[in-house]
């Protein structure tokens, strides 16, 4: 069967790899917070580093890339806020929704699931969205978590703490001189960035134990839809505005159908929203999007 054979090749990799990291986490009680820090200050942006150099994308095409990003992510998120009001949900719920359905997971489940349906040339484009996604994370999320007492200077400084902007920065200034790295570094940054998607796969699982559940469900399935529905949706008709070429909408529209990205449960810890619907909407956009994401690989590979 095709649909079996698109799961099996690229979701099936990723879903035992994190479901080890699961497993270990609820095991040994596992920190994923350590591991975490490691992806993110150094695994991460060397990946992205590596890939931008690798594939000599055009700077206007990264450009591209970034203002498509950002649209979809917006667009998904205005949907979101428009049927929570028609749901009538309080502020801070409203604030959740809105919080899970702009931001999903175009990193730690994103990146390998793009990397085996699409190959490495696909991979370029995908950090292009996750990277527009993290910025938008540290500055938009903040201010969206914050309800009302925004805290905009500490957002745009806490920009300058995320690596992937310097990443992306010294691969441009890498692409237009023409730069190539000496021999020893090359292969570290290859080694390094060898080790990111394993390291991404296995702290998704050990995120994921930590699920506690809600019974808010009209709360919980707008996000649910508008991620893993939706989002296709958008990010198709998008691409389509965008002029994006065959790979980059490939890439776009997957990345537009991820479930929720893990990093919401961190804001709503840091700003005192429902955690555990935070966390029950990541949980489950995460389990059932192998039921959307296979038909969406198998309609984008034929």
């Amino acid at each position: 069967m095709p649909l079996l054979n698109v799961f099996v090749n690229n979701l099936l990799p990723i879903l035992l790899l994190s479901g080890a990291g699961f497993a270990l986490g609820r095991a040994l009680k596992i920190d994923s917070r350590p591991l975490g820090r490691v992806i993110f200050y150094i695994l991460s942006p060397v990946l992205i580093f590596n890939l931008l150099i690798s594939s000599k994308l055009a700077v206007e095409s990264i450009v591209l890339m970034v203002g498509y990003s950002a649209s979809v992510m917006l667009i998904i998120a205005g949907i979101a806020f428009v049927l929570g009001k028609l749901l009538r949900l309080e502020r801070t719920l409203l604030t959740v929704v809105v919080l899970t359905s702009l931001f999903a997971n175009n990193g730690n489940y994103g990146l390998p699931l793009i990397s085996f349906a699409f190959g490495q040339e696909a991979l370029a484009y995908a950090s292009i969205y996750f990277v527009t996604n993290s910025l938008l994370l540290y500055t938009g999320g903040v201010l969206i978590a914050s309800l009302g007492h925004l805290r905009l200077k500490e957002a745009l400084l806490g920009l300058l703490k995320v690596p992937t902007i310097y990443a992306i920065i010294l691969a441009v200034l890498f692409i237009r001189t023409g730069w190539s790295l000496p021999t020893p570094i090359q292969k570290t940054v290859e080694l390094t960035a060898g080790g990111a998607i394993p390291a991404m796969l296995i702290l998704l699982g050990l995120e994921l134990q930590k699920v506690e559940w809600t019974h808010n469900l009209r709360a919980l399935s707008i996000p649910v839809v508008c991620r893993l529905l939706v989002g296709p949706v958008i990010g198709l008709v998008m691409a389509a505005l965008f002029g994006l070429n065959s790979t980059a909408s490939k890439v776009g529209i997957t990345q537009a159908g991820m479930p929720s990205a893990v990093m919401t449960t961190i804001l709503a810890n840091e700003y005192k929203l429902d955690a555990s619907l935070v966390t029950a909407i990541v949980f489950v956009s995460t389990i059932l999007s192998p039921l959307t994401l296979t038909p969406l690989l198998f309609f984008l590979g034929r």
